[in-house]
C-alpha cells in the first residue's frame, strides 16, 4: 500500500495584479512543510505538480526545507487550478472591485461559490476553461497515474480545486460538498490518501502539522 500526500500551494498574491506568485509568507510556509517532512524522516519516491507558478514555487520551497534541491518530479497540467476570474466573470459581467476590504472579500467568495456551482452543473462555460467533467477527468487521470506507482510515498502539489475534486471523487460527495471542501482548504495543508493499484482511501484532510506550534499561528492562511 502506498501513501499520497496532496499539498495545496502556499499563500499566493491574492488581490495583486499577478495572483500566481507566492507571497513571502507562502514561501516560508512551503519551506516549513519541507522541514516538517524531513523531521519525520519522510522521503518521496515520486512527485507531481501542476504547472502554475505558485504550485511549482511551493514544490521548490518544500524541496528547500527537505534539503533535496533536485527532487525529481513530473509537471502535470491536469493538476492546475480553475480560473477564478473566468468563473466569476461567467456569472458577473463587468469589472469586479479589488477585494481589499472584508465586505468585498466576502462578495468575491460568494460569487466564486455561485460560479463554481453553475460550472459544475453545466449551466455556464467560463471563458478559456474546460467543462467541469473534463476538469474532473484530468484529476482522475492523475490519481490513476499515482496508483500505477505501487508502494511508496508520492508528493502531489496542486491547488484547492483539484484537491477538493480528488477528495470528492474518493468519497463520492455531491457537488455542493466538493465546493465547501474547496473553500476550506488552507495554504500548504496536507491531505493524505492511502492507495492500492485499485483505489485511493482518504486518511487525513486539510491538516497543518507543520504549523501546529504557537509561533506559527499567524502563518495559517486560506488564499
Amino acid at each position: 500500500m502506498g501513501t499520497l500526500y496532496l499539498v495545496r500551494h502556499g499563500q499566493a498574491s491574492f488581490g495583486a495584479d499577478d495572483y500566481d506568485v507566492l507571497s513571502p509568507l507562502g514561501h516560508r510556509q512551503s519551506v516549513r512543510l519541507g522541514e516538517y517532512f524531513k523531521s519525520k524522516g519522510l522521503a518521496f519516491d515520486a512527485a507531481l505538480t501542476g504547472t502554475l507558478n505558485r504550485q511549482v514555487q511551493t514544490f521548490s520551497g518544500i524541496c528547500e526545507g527537505l534539503g533535496a534541491a533536485a527532487l525529481p518530479h513530473t509537471r502535470w497540467p491536469g493538476l492546475n487550478e480553475y480560473d477564478s476570474a473566468a468563473m466569476i466573470g461567467a456569472i458577473h459581467p463587468g469589472p469586479l472591485a479589488r477585494p481589499d476590504t472584508p465586505e468585498l472579500y466576502r462578495d468575491y467568495f460568494r460569487l466564486l461559490k455561485e460560479g463554481l456551482a453553475q460550472w459544475m452543473a453545466g449551466v455556464v462555460s467560463p471563458r478559456g476553461m474546460p467543462s467541469y467533467p473534463e476538469f474532473a477527468l484530468a484529476i482522475a487521470q492523475a490519481l490513476d497515474h499515482v496508483r500505477t506507482l505501487q508502494n511508496g510515498r508520492v508528493l502531489l502539489v496542486s491547488s484547492g480545486g483539484p484537491i477538493a475534486t480528488a477528495v470528492g471523487q474518493v468519497l463520492g460527495t455531491r457537488p455542493e460538498t466538493t465546493i465547501e471542501l474547496n473553500l476550506r482548504i488552507r495554504n500548504t495543508s496536507v491531505t493524505e490518501f492511502a492507495f492500492t493499484p485499485k483505489r485511493h482511501m482518504l486518511v487525513t484532510y486539510n491538516t497543518l502539522p507543520h504549523l501546529d506550534a504557537a509561533e506559527h499561528a499567524s502563518w495559517v492562511t486560506y488564499a
